[in-house]
């Protein structure tokens, strides 16, 4: 056998010797680290010396600093708001296809659907019913819409609708049941109306990148259609001990936010009424932050507060009386432009405040080319349409150009520019 791969056998005494130094320096570093003891320098083991170097070792923990702990950052988030989303009977035979007997609205958004796509979260006030095509499609006075329109309102990026406004019971209760149906099958949120008791006493919350905002949505009314005997809870009519009550659930969910739709006021009428302003006071003493109104279908002012809470300190608030219609097939002065609102919204890493940093908005107006056109209606930009043109879009005509200048000028003094 060769020198090379001869195997070294050691005594019994050493093998006895090495193991005894290694259990000695398991337990010493044990002792050290535990109790701060500090062994001599040298030791003996058996016939074995043991050299520590705790010096050393000591200098090598003391440079370890602890790692800092990092401070929560601030998130911010951005939200799309829209008014009144109806469908009169020349909006729903506009999206008819007659060779494959469907509807798509689809059309109608391509223009701005970027602007609420882009949003974090899209929100918006449903003002017609699903109720099935059995009871028949019809506009004004009781609305019943084609379901396409759910999913092409999913497919812009809607994802929470206020479901509380004077056309909930337009098909009774088996069409405000069928339309919740509809939207739940579309994955879009809403609040406002609600098939049983227990639904009706849940808040709807959602969390957006961080920032838990609770939902809540009344009307003033029904036109005049009465709440089905024993289904109260089916739409939430404005009621202040109701709203309170809610209000005080809502808080109980520690949200950072509360967000209210509120169908009230008088329509067509371009400025608030004494019992909006009176409520919306009610709604931001009892903890609302941010109040969307609807129902005038035209734009009503809108206004920033800051509000002083019971502990003396203040926060951010956010009102806006009407948003107008956001589609329809009106055709009164000013019910064919509105806006979407576009609200900047922080929470404080260092204090978990929440501020409302920006509010914009962008002028839209709806554009109805004729019963004769194949995509009668469209949503367009305003500010946009106006540039095209400037830079000679031969494809806006001059009395579309005229329109949209008139429909800017009254937008932006309604609202007094971006706030």
């Amino acid at each position: 056998m060769s020198k090379e791969n001869k195997k070294v056998r050691l005594s019994p005494e050493k093998r006895f010797n090495r193991i005894m130094t290694l259990v000695a320096i398991i337990f010493l570093l044990v002792l050290f680290f535990k109790f701060g003891y500090t062994p001599a320098k040298d030791m003996i083991i058996g016939n074995s010396s043991v050299q520590f170097n705790i010096s050393d070792l000591q200098n090598s923990i003391d440079n370890v600093t602890d790692p800092v702990e990092e401070k929560p950052k601030d998130i911010t988030i951005s939200l799309a708001v829209v008014g009144d989303i109806m469908c009169h009977d020349t909006n729903y035979r506009d999206a008819y296809n007659s060779e494959t007997k469907t509807y798509d609205f689809s059309h109608v958004f391509s223009n701005i659907a970027d602007k609420l796509s882009s949003a974090d979260l899209t929100i918006g006030n449903l003002e017609t019913t699903f109720a099935g095509s059995d009871r028949g499609y019809s506009g004004y006075p009781t609305f019943n819409t084609p379901d396409a329109l759910a999913a092409n309102l999913k497919n812009l990026g809607f994802d929470v609708l206020s479901t509380a406004n004077n056309h909930s019971l337009d098909k009774g209760f088996s069409g405000l049941t069928r339309t919740i149906e509809v939207l739940d099958e579309n994955g879009i949120s809403h609040m406002g109306t609600y098939t049983s008791e227990e639904s009706r006493n849940e808040i709807l919350v959602k969390d957006v990148n961080g920032i838990k905002i609770a939902f809540l949505a009344y009307t003033y009314g029904t036109n005049g259609i009465p709440v089905p005997s024993g289904k109260d809870f089916c739409v939430n009519l404005i009621n202040k001990d109701q709203i309170k009550a809610d209000l005080e659930k809502a808080k109980s969910l520690d949200v950072d936010l509360i967000s209210v739709n509120m169908h009230w006021g008088n329509e067509y009428r371009l400025k608030s009424t004494t019992e909006q302003e009176e409520l919306a006071d009610f709604l931001f003493e009892n903890g609302v932050d941010i109040i969307l109104g609807s129902h005038p279908h035209v734009l009503e002012p809108m206004e920033r507060r800051t509000i002083t809470l019971e502990d003396g300190t203040e926060k951010d608030g956010f009102l806006i009386y009407s948003l107008g219609n956001f589609v329809s097939g009106q055709t009164k002065q000013y019910t064919n432009h509105s806006i979407i609102l576009n609200l900047k919204i922080t929470k404080h890493g260092d204090d978990g405040k929440i501020t409302i940093d920006d509010v914009t908005y962008t002028p839209i107006y709806v554009d109805n080319r004729g019963s004769s056109a194949d995509e009668r209606f469209k949503i367009l930009d305003i500010k946009q349409e106006i540039a095209s043109y400037d830079a000679g879009d031969a494809n806006i005509s001059k009395s579309l150009y005229n329109k949209l200048k008139s429909a800017l000028e009254t937008t932006d003094k309604i609202l007094a520019g971006d706030i």
